[in-house]
């Protein structure tokens, strides 16, 4: 287990590399130094020495070979260094950041997976029936309305009308928990669709199985059938959407942080790319990666443990 462990971690450096690579030069395309350097200095009505200076503050004056060596070589020591906008270290957001995101993110995860097995479950047991059908087509309606619309009809409706909970903002400590109901509720239903009709689908592929009709034959119950083995055999693919979505605990929802007026990881994202502040935009980008990648390693561990059949070697 520890060699294939670091196996995938060795295969994870290229992606890093090529991920920051192109985040690199696209950068370059979209927006030059110059053209960020004006627009940091424009309230100085800058002069070309004023611009320069600032470009030699920033590494942006050097060969793009050695501003990428210095980049690569920073961001593998997690070393963000301070922001092109306001010159504050990125760390610090991020260290700031991170709290908001992931107190909203892992709640919209967890109710979100708890609610959409639950409710695939529910279909699973009346599959081919009326309560099946209207579970579907609920869940294809839930799909294809726009992720705006939600936080619109939930600001209006639960914030506005009924006011149950605030319509924007955040406050740390104990009361914290009010702010982020209505933006998880928010996640969850959006998710609700897409995640119930996968996981449906893994369900009714099990329903199928030999051993399934084995246990119906020896007398088993359907809520034997389903939750003892139809449930956990399900649970590898179950498992891979699942820790796969790991990463955005951290690195949060940019719609909803930004709608919803929560300090997290996903609006200082927002920020900086529309401040075109390329210093914090490659460090999210590089955090946002090397993330993920942690959480496919975990997916694959995760596969040993539920299933005895899958052996790494």
């Amino acid at each position: 287990m520890l060699r294939y462990v670091i196996r995938r971690v060795l295969y994870g450096v290229p992606i890093l590399i090529g991920v920051s690579l192109v985040t690199f030069f696209l950068f370059y395309v979209a927006s030059p130094p110059e053209q960020i350097a004006r627009r940091n200095l424009s309230a100085k009505n800058p002069t070309p020495q004023q611009i320069h200076q600032w470009l030699e503050q920033h590494g942006y004056d050097k060969p793009l070979r050695e501003q990428f060596s210095k980049h690569m070589s920073e961001l593998f020591l997690l070393r963000f260094g301070n922001s092109d906008a306001n010159g504050e270290p990125i760390w610090d957001h991020i260290k700031a950041g991170a709290g908001p995101s992931l107190m909203l993110m892992s709640q919209v995860f967890l109710a979100g997976i708890i609610a959409e097995i639950c409710v695939a479950l529910f279909a699973a047991y009346f599959r081919g029936t009326y309560v099946d059908y209207w579970i579907t087509f609920l869940c294809v309606l839930l799909m294809s309305i726009v992720y705006l619309v939600y936080i619109i009809a939930g600001q209006y409706l639960l914030g506005k009308v009924l006011k149950y909970f605030p319509l924007a903002g955040y406050r740390g400590g104990l009361t914290a928990w009010k702010f982020i109901l209505l933006p998880t509720v928010v996640g969850v239903i959006t998710g609700l669709g897409g995640g119930v009709r996968l996981f449906r689908t893994f369900m009714l592929d099990e329903i199928n199985q030999d051993y399934v009709r084995t246990a119906r034959a020896k007398g088993a119950s359907e809520q034997t059938v389903l939750f003892r083995h139809v449930l956990k055999n399900a649970a590898i693919p179950i498992i891979t959407t699942s820790v796969a979505a790991i990463p955005f605990l951290f690195i949060g929802s940019v719609l909803l942080e930004s709608f919803f007026g929560i300090p997290g990881l996903g609006g200082y994202t927002r920020d900086a790319i529309d401040s075109q502040d390329f210093a914090v935009v490659r460090a999210m980008v590089f955090l946002g990666t090397l993330l993920t990648i942690v959480g496919y390693i975990l997916t694959d561990i995760c596969y040993a443990l539920v299933d005895p059949r899958v052996r790494l070697e």
